[in-house]
C-alpha cells in the first residue's frame, strides 16, 4: 500500500482506534486491582484468591503475544484485531454476568488471549497507518494507550465500581470493546502481513544485548509495581485508613498525575533511556518501600499515591521505548517478545503479591515490590545509547522510515 506524502485525517482516526484497542486491552487485565475487595466479598474468596483474577490473564496475555504472532502467519491484521476486540467484548460481558468466582476466571482466561495477541501486532502497525514522517507521532499515539490504561483505566474502574458496582465496571468494558471492533471495521484499512514472525526471528532476539537488558528491566519493573499495585486498595484502607468511598477518586488523582509523567518521559526516554531509567526506577522504589512506614493515615497515604502514580506513569513510554529502540529492524518479534515478558510479569507480581499478603500482610507487598523494582538498576547500563533510524527510498523518492522508534528527531542518544 502507497501512503500519501500526509497522513489523512481517516489515517489518524485508523491510529487512535489502535490506540484505543490497546486501552480497552490493558485496561481489561488490570481492572480487578480497584475492584478486588468487592470481588472477595461477593464471591466469598479471601483477598489474595480474588487477585488472581489479575493473575490468569496475565499468564495467558504472555504466551499469547508469543504464540498468535507464530501461528497467523500471514493473516490480515485487521482481520485479528476486530476478532480479538470481539472475544474481549464478550468475555468482558461474561465477568460481568459471572455467577461465581469459577464463570469469573474462565472469562478472564480469554481476556488474556486477547491481550496478548492485539498488544503484540498493534506497534508494528504504526508504519502501515501513516507516511513516514509521521511515525513517531503515530507510535506516541499507538503507545499512548497502554499508558492511559495504566494510569487511568483501573482509577476510572474503580469509580464505576464504586457508584454501580464491580460488575457495572465489567459490564461497561465490555461495551468499549464492541464500540472500538465498530471502529476498527470501519476506520482501518487491509493489513496483510508484510512479513511472518518465525520462531527462528524470536530466538534471535535474545542474542541483542541492550534488547535483552530492556526484557529484564521490564520483567522486574513490571512484577514489582504490579505485584504491590493489585493490592492498593487494600493497602490504603489497611494502612491509610482511606474511606472505601474515596479510594476510586484517589486512584484518578494517581492515573490524572501518572498521564502527566507519561507526556514529560517520552521526550526524555527517546534521547536518555538510561537516565530516564534510572530516575523513575529511584522514585518509584523509594515510594513503595516508604508507603507502610510514611502512609499510615489518609493525607500521608494519599500524597504517596499521587508521587507513586508520578513515578510509574513514564514506565511504560520508556520500556517500549527501549525495547523498540534496541530492535528497530524486528519490530514485531520484539514486541512479542516485550509483551510475552511484561505480561508475565504482570502475572507473577499479582501472583506473588497475593501469596505474601495473605501470608504476611500488605505492607510486605509492598517492600517485595520496591526491592525488585530497585533492582532495575543493575540494567540501566544497558539501555540504547543512541537512536537507530533507519530509511528506504519509494519509487517516487520519498523517504520512508521503516523503524517503530517513538520520539521526534533522528538522534537522540547522545550525551547518554
Amino acid at each position: 500500500m502507497t501512503l500519501p506524502e500526509r497522513p489523512t485525517p481517516r489515517m489518524w482516526l485508523g491510529v487512535l482506534t489502535v490506540s484505543l484497542g490497546i486501552f480497552s486491552m490493558i485496561t481489561a487485565e488490570q481492572l480487578p486491582v480497584g475492584l478486588i475487595p468487592a470481588i472477595a466479598q461477593q464471591l466469598d474468596v479471601s483477598t489474595g484468591v480474588a487477585g488472581q483474577t489479575v493473575t490468569v490473564p496475565g499468564v495467558v496475555a504472555a504466551f499469547s503475544a508469543i504464540g498468535l504472532p507464530l501461528l497467523i502467519g500471514r493473516l490480515d491484521r485487521r482481520v485479528l484485531l476486530a476478532a480479538l476486540l470481539a472475544v474481549m467484548a464478550v468475555a468482558s460481558t461474561v465477568s460481568a454476568l459471572a455467577p461465581n468466582y469459577t464463570v469469573l476466571i474462565v472469562s478472564r482466561l480469554f481476556v488474556g488471549i486477547t491481550i496478548g495477541g492485539f498488544w503484540a501486532v498493534a506497534g508494528s502497525l504504526a508504519m502501515r497507518l501513516v507516511p513516514g514522517a509521521y511515525l513517531p507521532r503515530a507510535m506516541v499515539l499507538i503507545f499512548g494507550g497502554v499508558g492511559a490504561a495504566a494510569v487511568l483505566g483501573v482509577p476510572i474502574g474503580t469509580v464505576v465500581g464504586d457508584w454501580l458496582g464491580w460488575r457495572a465496571a465489567f459490564g461497561a468494558l465490555g461495551g468499549l470493546s464492541a464500540l472500538v471492533l465498530l471502529a476498527a471495521l470501519t476506520l482501518l484499512p487491509r493489513l496483510p502481513a508484510a512479513e511472518p514472525v518465525r520462531l527462528p526471528t524470536l530466538r534471535a532476539q535474545l542474542r541483542n544485548g541492550p534488547l535483552v537488558a530492556g526484557i529484564v528491566a521490564t520483567g522486574l519493573l513490571v512484577a514489582g509495581h504490579y505485584g504491590a499495585y493489585t493490592f492498593v486498595s487494600p493497602a490504603l484502607l489497611a494502612i491509610s485508613g482511606v474511606d472505601a468511598g474515596v479510594v476510586g477518586v484517589l486512584l484518578l488523582g494517581y492515573g490524572a498525575l501518572g498521564m502527566v509523567a507519561n507526556v514529560i518521559a517520552g521526550p526524555r526516554a527517546a534521547r536518555f533511556p538510561g537516565r530516564t531509567a534510572a530516575v523513575i526506577v529511584i522514585a518509584l522504589g523509594s515510594t513503595l518501600a516508604l508507603f507502610p512506614l510514611l502512609g499510615t493515615n489518609p493525607w500521608s497515604g494519599a500524597a504517596l499515591l499521587m508521587i507513586w502514580g508520578l513515578a510509574y506513569g513514564g514506565a511504560p513510554v520508556l520500556l517500549q521505548t527501549w525495547v523498540l529502540r534496541a530492535a528497530p529492524a524486528s519490530a514485531e518479534a520484539a514486541s512479542a517478545v516485550y509483551c510475552f515478558v511484561f505480561n508475565l510479569a504482570i502475572a507473577f507480581g499479582a501472583a506473588a503479591g497475593g501469596l505474601v499478603v495473605d501470608a504476611m500482610g500488605v505492607p510486605s507487598v509492598l517492600w517485595l515490590g520496591a526491592a525488585l523494582v530497585l533492582l532495575v538498576l543493575l540494567t540501566v547500563r544497558r539501555a540504547p545509547q543512541s537512536d537507530h533510524m533507519s530509511t528506504t527510498t519509494s519509487s517516487r523518492g520519498r523517504a520512508q522510515h521503516t523503524s517503530t522508534v517513538p520520539g521526534e528527531g533522528s538522534s537522540s542518544g547522545a550525551g547518554e
